[in-house]
């Protein structure tokens, strides 16, 4: 009889306990609320209206949209005492209905030092908030020296049966502390002081808190700084003491990572914890069902924007649905098409003519093609796919949250610019005569302030068709002079005792290297140190950057090029991985010169071709000169801008080129990079490392002069 009344008490534990776990998920709310999709809030950026409150919506967890066209859905300037806010962090309350959203109260242009305050925030519908403004130094005394208050956070405390935000704060010169406090029945308010709520065994900084029950424990997600940096779990069966700090490391990159976020996937298969990778202007996704091994997710992942510091909160089906009314334009269901025939980065869309271009993919077969266009809850499509896009344009209605629906004209084309399918840029091409095939080698674009580490390859039998054959240098794992800036490499084919060599000129921290493989898309071994890393004498300013590697067809011998305010030439030793630096020579062919030299021969001329401005400018462009000679002087024609934007294309930012001829043909293109298209323009100097891959024929006037090259969108055709 006993053994029967434990095991029902024991019974009634685990139910309790599951109804526990079931109740946290949701921050402690009824189970009668049953999501289907998920609430990603976030903030984009450090500038101006960047440092506000989005929204974005997700049916599994993995692909997100963003509501109001990436747009505040909340005005910063009316809720704030700085004029921005950051780290959004949104919670459902105990009742269901109830949402809670606590966020910093600060704008980054005044100084990481600079805020007191966050601000607490509440909704009945996630539409319409109401908030307050708590300056902890005003509010609370002892916070003289108060320098800080970051990224507050909101968790149900089951035990007080109150709402409590915790958050980071420094004072004066002591590290960064997370503390917690409780707020009053109409989160309006804390109504007891801050105390500290996390202890480093180190006395180190801690910031970016992010709080999970689960297994009956409390687990503390944070970002260690000082000694070592990175996301770290204590873990406590107390929400207010005794975390213990596990002992390793949870992020799944070497990069620098903030703001972690976790979430319990509606389907029950694990955790997903997501940080902003800061550096890299990208976030990434791992997979958890332990809280100890963490499964980089990334490929599965998908978002049409940037975000910084969010949170994600699961949601109903009616949520979504007054969501999507309100904030979503439903030109924006045909914006974001899923189908991997179409070149995402790429799609127009003109929303006063109601009309979307589709750049799609060589092959792609137009008389019967499904764009994949979104189907997320409260969208209605018709007529429904496939598409006959080969006679022109395709007329869609989409109707969201049972307004009327609205028609769109939908053109898909088949484009060849860009070539490469993602941000790439300062292409360098080479035809290989071992395997027959054309090759280039990008600088791997999208990271903010050129942050890219590694380089990577693509090879074509056509020019138009091209293959990624992934990573063959990387800066982290394979360098050992340098790991940051990969930037702008060159590459030359060379016959070693009758064997094909290939040796890679890089730039790695504003200096150049030299690696060396068998094959143009095998991995390349660094040769263990760099080969430019002084300015040449009689320079000054500017930057050891952009090699360029140019064989003399007449005698022979190999030239190195690089520099950035100054054009330097060197000959290359037999070896090809030294220079015989009594050549080094400075031959700036004029004072517009900025960067990215190329140099080929055609009929007895060499040809120097060379960018102006600035790579985050517009104004980009390709200019030329030739000489007798491939070390100079260099003779400027009149005319000699051969690349630039195209405005009625809405193609800006040209420039940074290789040249290419067809073996055996006087057949000749010009591979560049220029702004993402059509989103460039708009990004301001951010265009600058967002960049993509375009090749466009080029033609020679009968004296050998070379005739302006037009940057197109549909590229070349086989």
């Amino acid at each position: 009889m006993n053994k029967l009344f434990k095991r029902l008490m024991n019974l009634k534990k685990l139910v309790l306990a599951s109804a526990f776990l079931s109740l946290s998920f949701f921050g402690f709310a009824q189970q009668t609320v049953k999501p289907t999709a998920y609430l990603f809030t976030y903030f984009t950026g450090n500038t101006g209206a960047e440092e506000s409150i989005r929204f974005a919506i997700s049916t599994d967890g993995y692909n997100y949209m963003a509501l109001n066209d990436n747009k505040p859905v909340i005005s910063s300037a009316a809720i704030s005492s700085t004029g921005g806010v950051r780290d959004p962090h949104i919670l459902r309350g105990t009742d269901g209905k109830t949402f809670y959203m606590v966020v910093t109260d600060m704008v980054s242009a005044k100084g990481w030092n600079s805020n007191r305050a966050m601000i607490l925030l509440k909704s009945k519908d996630l539409i319409n908030w109401t908030s307050s403004i708590i300056n902890i130094q005003q509010k609370f005394t002892g916070n003289e020296n108060l320098l800080r208050v970051w990224a507050p956070q909101t968790i149900y405390d089951q035990q007080a049966k109150k709402y409590m935000i915790y958050w980071s704060m420094k004072n004066g010169d002591d590290p960064d502390k997370i503390y917690y406090a409780y707020t009053n029945a109409d989160f309006t308010d804390l109504e007891t002081a801050p105390k500290q709520l996390y202890f480093s065994p180190t006395n180190g900084a801690a910031i970016d808190g992010d709080i999970i029950f689960s297994d009956r424990k409390y687990h503390l997600f944070f970002k260690t700084e000082g000694n070592g940096s990175g996301i770290k779990i204590a873990v406590s069966d107390k929400l207010t003491e005794g975390y213990v700090l596990g002992d390793k490391y949870v992020q799944q990159t070497k990069d620098p990572v903030e703001g972690a976020g976790v979430f319990k996937l509606n389907n029950g298969e694990g955790y997903i914890l997501m940080y902003d990778v800061y550096t890299k202007g990208r976030y990434q996704f791992t997979i958890t069902k332990d809280f100890k091994s963490f499964s980089v997710i990334d490929n599965e992942v998908s978002m049409d924007f940037h975000p910084r510091h969010g949170t994600v909160l699961p949601i109903t089906s009616e949520e979504v649905d007054r969501l999507m009314a309100k904030w979503y334009n439903p030109i924006l269901v045909l914006a974001s098409p899923r189908s991997a025939s179409i070149k995402k980065n790429n799609v127009v869309i003109d929303s006063v003519k109601n009309e979307v271009y589709l750049p799609v993919v060589q092959g792609t077969n137009l008389k019967a093609f499904d764009p994949q266009f979104s189907t997320l809850p409260g969208i209605t499509i018709s007529p429904k796919a496939p598409y006959n896009f080969s006679k022109g344009k395709v007329n869609v209605q989409v109707s969201i949250g049972g307004k009327p629906a609205q028609t769109y004209s939908v053109v898909a084309e088949v484009t060849n610019n860009p070539v490469l399918n993602g941000y790439y840029a300062d292409p360098e091409v080479l035809y290989s005569h071992k395997t027959s095939k054309y090759y280039i080698y990008p600088t791997s674009d999208g990271f903010t302030g050129w942050s890219g580490t590694f380089f990577k390859t693509f090879s074509s039998s056509n020019l138009t068709d091209w293959k990624d054959e992934g990573v063959i240098l990387d800066l982290e794992k394979d360098v050992t002079w340098a790991k940051k800036n990969a930037w702008a490499p060159t590459i030359v084919e060379k016959k070693v005792n009758g064997e094909y060599k290939y040796f890679y000129y890089f730039t790695a921290a504003q200096k150049i290297g030299v690696a060396v493989a068998n094959d143009p898309a095998d991995p390349f071994k660094d040769i263990g140190k760099a080969l430019i890393s002084e300015r040449p004498k009689g320079t000054r300013g500017g930057q050891e950057i952009d090699p360029d590697v140019f064989t003399d067809p007449k005698s022979g011998k190999s030239y190195l090029y690089w520099g950035n305010g100054h054009m330097a030439v060197a000959e290359l030793n037999a070896d090809m991985i030294s220079i015989d630096t009594n050549s080094i020579k400075v031959i700036t062919p004029n004072g517009g010169f900025r960067e990215g030299t190329e140099v080929f021969h055609r009929n007895g001329k060499y040809y120097f071709l060379w960018s102006e401005d600035d790579t985050r400018s517009e104004n980009y462009r390709v200019r030329y000169g030739y000489s007798d000679s491939p070390t100079g002087k260099i003779t400027i024609p009149e005319n000699n801008l051969i690349l630039s934007k195209n405005p009625s294309k809405g193609i800006y930012g040209t420039g940074h080129n290789s040249v290419i001829q067809v073996p055996g043909k006087d057949e000749w293109y010009m591979v560049y990079h220029r702004f993402t298209r059509p989103k460039g323009i708009a990004m301001g100097r951010a265009a600058g490392y967002n960049r993509e891959v375009c090749i466009d024929k080029m033609f020679f006037n009968a004296d050998g002069s070379i005739q302006p090259v037009i940057p197109t969108v549909e590229g070349i055709k086989n």
